[in-house]
């Protein structure tokens, strides 16, 4: 089983935000089969639609970011999305 924090305050938010306190969400960790009963295609996350683009990077580029995935075990996609974001929320920090 995983081991989790217990926060009087968190749980409370939990519980108002999304029906369920962290006691509750907990057990639900001790079900072996628990995933066998989600269906992952339908998931979403609220207040983030998603969109697909296509980008064209240099070889150089692509070779980079290939590396520098791997050197943390992620994939290029998820380098880049990391970095992305990582710069997008630090210039409207410094707005």
């Amino acid at each position: 089983m995983r081991d989790f924090e217990y926060d009087d305050k968190k749980s409370a938010l939990h519980l108002k935000k999304h029906g369920i306190d962290f006691v509750a969400a907990q057990e639900l960790w001790l079900d072996p089969e628990l995933i066998d009963d989600l269906d992952l295609s339908t998931i979403k996350r609220p207040n983030q639609k998603q969109k697909r683009i296509n980008v064209d990077f240099l070889a150089w580029v692509v070779d980079s970011l290939y590396r520098a995935a791997s050197r943390i075990g992620v994939t290029r996609q998820s380098i880049i999305k990391l970095w992305l974001v990582e710069r997008l929320e630090e210039r409207v920090a410094n707005k």
